[in-house]
């Protein structure tokens, strides 16, 4: 397939990710895309002081808006560059992140639901657990964040490692993608967790969006400006798509309640 848009690109700011943000430009010009988005982990203030390792620092916030921004006109000739973030959605403390966040020339924002409830508390989504408890938090952070109209789409979805019953996971599920379905939220095959064997792309959860019938995207996860040149990746994440029946939307408009700003 023509893989010509991606929307989820990070940086050596958050710490887990590698090389130069002109690199990332240079490696999606050169595969053909036509857009690309960066999406890191968003700098997020925590009112308990809780230093969180896996994000850009909020020290560090101005520099990624600014670098994003300079190669976004540099480069406004070859490639479409929009500045998003990745971020969870915590209920207790999203409008102060909003405010924080809202400050910085922000086109998009992508849902990454890493962590339930707060993140102090290290509930990892992706830790295997056979609790109903887990499971319906996650869903229900889902769906606050997606009614809060301010994600552009749902990353990795399909990250919850549920280890119980399938018939509340099923419920569960249906809820989350038909409030994303009724809000025009598409889900994200990921195509990190394609190439590294993970949890997701997981065809249980992808069976419930087919049927509920979910838009959805391919999201590259980029850590690293050489996954560009994975076609391999793109290939299998597009016949994963087609094996559930899956609409892929090939490009997203950036939202206006971010573009007017």
């Amino acid at each position: 397939m023509k893989y010509t848009a991606n929307y989820h690109t990070h940086t050596y700011r958050c710490g887990h990710a590698r090389g130069e943000d002109r690199q990332y430009v240079e490696e999606a010009i050169q595969a053909g895309i036509k857009t690309l988005g960066f999406s890191d982990h968003a700098p997020m203030p925590f009112p308990s002081g809780h230093h969180s390792g896996h994000r850009v620092q909020m020290e560090d916030a101005y520099d990624y808006f600014y670098s994003i921004g300079e190669l976004k006109r540099e480069y406004a000739r070859d490639i479409t560059i929009h500045i998003g973030v990745e971020t969870e959605f915590y209920p207790d403390t999203f409008d102060l992140f909003w405010d924080y966040i809202s400050q910085f020339p922000l086109e998009y924002m992508i849902l990454g639901q890493h962590f339930i409830g707060r993140e102090e508390d290290f509930l990892y989504s992706g830790s295997p657990s056979s609790s109903e408890e887990k499971l319906v938090k996650f869903t229900n952070n889902i769906i606050d964040a997606i009614h809060t109209g301010k994600f552009l789409y749902i990353a990795h979805p399909d990250i919850l490692n549920y280890t119980g019953d399938y018939e509340p996971y099923h419920r569960e599920m249906t809820r989350l993608c038909q409030a994303a379905k009724d809000a025009g939220v598409p889900l994200e095959i990921n195509r990190l967790g394609y190439f590294e064997h993970r949890i997701y792309p997981s065809d249980r959860f992808f069976e419930i969006a087919a049927q509920v019938g979910n838009d959805v995207v391919i999201g590259s996860d980029a850590h690293s400006p050489d996954v560009f040149r994975d076609h391999a990746s793109i290939e299998g994440c597009a016949a994963f798509a087609k094996k559930h029946g899956l609409n892929i939307l090939p490009e997203l408009t950036m939202p206006k309640e971010f573009t007017k700003r």
